[in-house]
């Protein structure tokens, strides 16, 4: 699905692993008790650093975009691949520079200097030096070189990693400032880095000034949702319809059980029914104070439908077991009916996965529900984009621009003759149209398959399953039918620079240990609540509120 990287199972595993924390305030921690370079954003500030939103009209979807509330939109979505590549970069961007580049990459990584490099680079006009690391070390390998101030020309920065790579401290002193080049209508030099939804923009927002450039931003952005396998429910005659209510999922666990041929209802629905019960993702604010997750009842009513539902012997043993690798092998298998994860796993790799065990496979999501069956739906949104590419400080004013023209050619819109060149390569060597889908050869796929520019820039993101529509039509419908339950949580996409002792505290690792052992059956809620005031006493969660209250929520109020 749109863009071409929401095929690869990565983006699940890294919205599965790390979505309710990128989902939630984007935290950096300030080391060695050094002064903060980049805090909160201001109102005021960050209006004047955000640039102008212009859509590209030039490529129509079959099946356009439907806006919930503000900055809520889901993705357009294509049947097929658009026969008309239009162009909409004229010339060649870049003027003959030489660039490093550093991004991650979760799969087999392209040979070096490899002949899709060099016809990007002709493209391009500029030589992008492509080394792309392991992404299963990435978050090890950048804090080695920012320590040494060794940075590349151009580097990615997943911002679930904020933290770790301490990108709020690396603002100004590393990472280069875009908002003399791209605040406001300076950014419709470059249309179509114009066309990026303001939303995903924000997320590269630190201290008032834009620093950072998104990839695969989206207006539905949720941590997670809750899966069925469509088509066994509707063997079954069940309609997903039917559930309204915690009560009538519980209610599906008995019904859809059959461990004596080892079938259960569900895998790990970890956090994704927080939101249900009306949990905040992290923080909420009531009669103007600050409350934490943990401290809220909901919270602790959610956990206790988890763990109710583990005793019941409704959830898969390896799930309980913490088995969570095998996850989609035992949906795909049908050994369980209900699942949970990022919306990265509805696409069409998934659906030929599935199909490989059972030709009638097909996902389904439930509708976004109140726990109670009668409050209105909701859901927390996140934030516009999750994966920011940074320039170097270093860099001189015409490096800089030379660059930002490259990454206009990236964020070409799905199915422009740009895009194609970036996800495909060049026709019939890297690959051919096969049913009017373009299709990589063998050499597509040893050199462009394994997607290396899209992280450094992308349009918005689209929906498109080649091959097969049914998929563009579930996945594009159901967020059509729930994007009006988007709603923004509090310090939404707001980018948090905050001390290291109050970084720890907001992990509460402790406390998620336990309560992961609560949902699985092997603690009690009461246990989660002796955890909790642990972490709040000892651990700094009071500490933590108190820091955020003062230095985030009476400075800068909620981001809603």
């Amino acid at each position: 699905m749109g863009n071409e990287l929401n095929r690869r199972s990565f983006l699940n595993a890294a919205v599965s692993a790390a979505g309710l924390v990128a989902m939630g305030p984007l935290l950096s921690a300030c080391g060695g008790g050094g002064a903060q370079r980049a805090g909160v954003n201001s109102e005021a500030g960050l209006k004047a650093a955000l640039p102008a939103y212009v859509p590209n009209t030039s490529i129509k979807p079959d099946i356009p975009s439907v806006a919930g509330g503000p900055d809520a939109l889901t993705n357009p979505g294509f049947l097929k691949y658009p026969a008309d590549r239009i162009a909409t970069v004229s010339g060649v961007p870049g003027k003959g520079g030489k660039y490093s580049t550093v991004t991650p990459l979760w799969g087999t990584i392209p040979p070096a200097d490899n002949s899709f490099y060099q016809a990007m680079n002709s493209a391009l006009g500029v030589e992008l030096q492509m080394k792309p690391a392991d992404g299963n070390n990435y978050n090890t390998i950048i804090p080695t070189m920012t320590a040494a101030k060794r940075l590349p020309d151009w580097i990615q920065l997943p911002t679930w990693w904020n933290s770790q790579f301490n990108t709020g401290g690396l603002a100004g002193t590393q990472l280069a400032d875009l908002t003399p080049y791209l605040s406001g209508d300076n950014v419709k030099k470059y249309p179509n880095l114009a066309a990026i939804p303001t939303a995903a923009w924000r997320t590269g927002v630190w201290g008032d000034k834009l620093y950072g450039i998104p990839s695969f931003s989206s207006g539905f952005q949720v941590a997670g949702i809750i899966y069925y396998r469509r088509d066994i429910f509707e063997a079954k005659g069940i309609s997903p319809d039917q559930v309204k209510s915690a009560d009538d999922l519980m209610n599906l666990g008995k019904e859809l059980t059959d461990a004596k041929n080892g079938v259960w209802a569900f895998d790990d629905v970890y956090r994704y029914i927080y939101t249900a019960f009306g949990a905040p993702l992290k923080w909420k604010v009531d009669n103007g104070k600050l409350v934490h997750l943990y401290e809220t009842e909901e919270f602790y009513a959610a956990l206790d439908w988890n763990h109710r539902l583990a005793t019941a012997g409704y959830v898969h043993p390896d799930a309980l077991a913490g088995d969570n690798a095998n996850g989609n092998t035992r949906f795909y298998g049908g050994k369980t009916l209900i699942s949970s994860g990022g919306t990265g796993a509805w696409n069409l790799s998934d659906a030929q996965s599935g199909a490989a065990a059972n030709p009638n496979y097909r996902r389904g999501a439930f509708n976004i529900f109140a726990a109670d069956g009668k409050s209105a739906p909701r859901i927390d949104m996140g934030a516009g984009s999750s994966l920011m590419s940074y320039l170097n400080v270093n860099l001189k004013p015409e490096q800089i621009e030379e660059l930002l023209s490259v990454a206009n050619y990236l964020a070409a819109p799905f199915g422009s003759a740009e895009y194609t060149m970036i996800n495909y390569g060049v026709e019939g060597q890297h690959f051919t149209m096969v049913n009017d889908e373009p299709t990589h050869t063998d050499a597509g796929k040893k050199e462009v398959q394994a997607q290396t520019y899209p992280f450094l820039a992308t349009p918005a993101s689209a929906v498109s399953s080649p091959g097969n529509p049914q998929v563009t039509r579930d996945y594009t419908g159901w967020q059509a039918a729930n994007v009006k339950a988007l709603a923004k949580p509090v310090f939404w996409n707001m980018n948090i620079s905050m001390p290291q002792a109050q970084a720890t505290a907001d992990a509460a690792q402790s406390v998620e240990d336990t309560m992961k052992d609560c949902i699985h059956g092997k603690k009690k809620v009461s246990d989660v609540r002796d955890a909790v005031a642990a972490w709040k006493t000892s651990g700094g969660g009071d500490k933590l509120i108190q820091w955020t209250t003062e230095n985030v929520l009476e400075k800068h109020g909620t981001g809603q």
